[in-house]
């Protein structure tokens, strides 16, 4: 996303960009994630284009991992050319970077070695080599070390050597034999090519190559002697390449259950937020944060307040109440500069009044138009116009909302509830259905509610509340909630009214 709103940025103010998005799908398979079978550990390093689709539907491994993120980007419009690093290293494309860090591994082990001393510890980037090899290429930097991993043409696998090089006129020979099934072979560089180079020498040969004037990439990746200013250093020395502007990102943190990465792995992904966030809040939670903040998401109790800041910030833009720094960032979110402007709804009605109508309407699609149309005030024919809101609410009502959230609400009167009301508790259920016809909208539902405890104590609706009066109204709210969910709590007392409707309301609170 930073890369994406740098290119935005730069076409915005004339300069011609476009945005990159180079696909490591000629790494190795480093393990077996979450969710996946076992059994494919048998395929761990091999290039993940040869890796089988998990799934079996689609061409390999690396495309059923890229769908996802695909489709994502479609619908945030967020616009790139992709690369396959598959496509580039076998069409050859990468040759001669290759021969070239080959006939310089000595300047290049040198780099490394002096970085090596300023490591903080861990790998980083694509590969995670087998026992004997480092990232980088090499534990023991010396006349072994190989800038260049070869991929055994017999079992696929990384786990080789090379053994020596060797240039016969227009032929560039590689010889390499395999740790792993003693397979032993050469091939002409100049011809075929089996392999890739490691990540800290890849990077930079392919910012010379693309000629990339930005990157962004994890804080990790910048700290002293890390790929970065490794990279940095090697993209001048050997591939004559000038390092890109470079911003160091930190990371998007999830809290939540869980439930939204059930079926993904670990971690959630950008689709699985786009089944509940518009497409304009999610370029919204990138865009209005810093490269270093740590973006956090809770899309299961915190959605509401996430909708709740984004209209709020929509109706400041338009009352032109928002700084210009608002404005720029909403207007980031909201479109893109080739694309236009992104879906959003029509009719804004609070993410949480949504909510709350799909969990009362049970899949009764006119109780729901009918239960909105109410709740907001637009008519039941243009409930349309909440669109996409309305699926993503009922998305996250079906897939991630807390219990607290679920709302079942009674299909008869609890009698035995009912049957023992106290002398209070009936007053206020009369008082409650005596004026219930007084003014049957939100506001009149929000007056009602919070007015009959005044009312049975003989109070003006406009008393101002005390703390005994704020207790009644507590004790109210809390027998409403049990004779209408069996419950002590529930949505807002006013939305779950006009939810019901009148015609439910006096029937669960009828005492026979």
């Amino acid at each position: 996303m930073i890369p994406h709103f740098v290119a935005e940025e730069l076409l915005q103010r004339g300069v011609d960009a476009e945005h990159l998005i180079s696909w490591d799908d000629y790494d190795r398979l480093r393990k077996v994630p979450a969710g996946v079978d076992e059994r494919f550990a048998e395929f761990i390093g091999q290039p993940l284009t040869a890796v089988p689709d998990p799934l079996g539907s689609l061409p390999s491994w690396a495309d059923r991992f890229k769908a996802p993120l695909q489709a994502a980007m479609g619908d945030l419009g967020v616009e790139l050319r992709e690369i396959s690093q598959t496509t580039m290293y076998h069409d050859g494309a990468y040759r001669r970077p290759i021969i070239t860090a080959l006939e310089q591994r000595h300047a290049i082990n040198d780099v490394l070695g002096r970085f090596r001393t300023l490591e903080t510890g861990g790998a980083e980037g694509d590969e995670a080599p087998p026992p004997t090899e480092a990232e980088d290429g090499g534990d023991e930097l010396s006349e072994n070390y190989w800038p260049y991993k070869v991929y055994c043409q017999s079992c696929h696998h990384d786990s080789t050597e090379i053994t020596g090089i060797e240039q016969e006129g227009d032929h560039y020979w590689v010889a390499y034999r395999c740790l792993g099934c003693g397979h032993q072979a050469r091939f002409d560089l100049n011809q075929e090519n089996h392999g890739k180079l490691v990540w800290k020498v890849d990077w930079p040969m392919r910012w010379a190559y693309e000629g990339v004037t930005f990157e962004a990439a994890g804080a990790d990746h910048s700290s002293p002697g890390s790929s970065f200013s490794v990279g940095s250093e090697l993209v001048g020395a050997v591939f004559d390449g000038h390092p890109p502007e470079y911003e160091a990102y930190s990371f998007v943190g999830y809290k939540g259950s869980g439930k939204m990465s059930s079926s993904t792995g670990a971690v959630p992904t950008p689709l699985d937020a786009l089944r509940v966030l518009e497409a304009p809040i999610l370029r919204w939670m990138y865009v209005r944060k810093t490269p270093r903040q740590t973006i956090p998401v809770d899309l299961e109790a915190g959605i509401h307040s996430l909708y709740d800041e984004w209209d709020a910030l929509g109706r400041k833009v338009a009352n032109g109440e928002a700084a210009p720094s608002q404005v720029v960032t909403y207007d980031r979110a909201r479109r893109t500069c080739r694309g236009g402007e992104l879906v959003g709804p029509v009719s804004v009605v609070p993410f949480r009044t949504l909510a709350s109508a799909v969990s009362v309407a049970a899949g009764d699609d006119a109780q729901l138009r009918r239960i909105v149309s109410e709740l907001s005030g637009i008519a039941a024919a243009d409930v349309a116009g909440t669109e996409p809101r309305l699926t993503r609410a009922r998305q996250w009502i079906d897939e991630l909302a807390p219990e607290s959230e679920r709302i079942v609400v009674r299909t008869a009167p609890d009698q035995d509830r009912l049957a023992v009301l106290s002398e209070l508790e009936s007053n206020w259920l009369e008082l409650m259905l005596a004026h219930l016809d007084d003014d049957w909208s939100l506001e009149g539902a929000r007056t009602l509610v919070y007015g009959v405890p005044k009312m049975a104590a003989d109070l003006p609706l406009d008393t101002p509340p005390t703390p005994e009066l704020k207790s009644e109204q507590r004790a109210f709210f809390v027998l409403l909630y049990e004779l209408f969910l069996s419950a002590d709590t529930g949505p807002r007392m006013p939305t779950l009214l006009m939810a019901l409707g009148q015609a439910r309301v006096r029937e669960l609170l009828a005492v026979h």
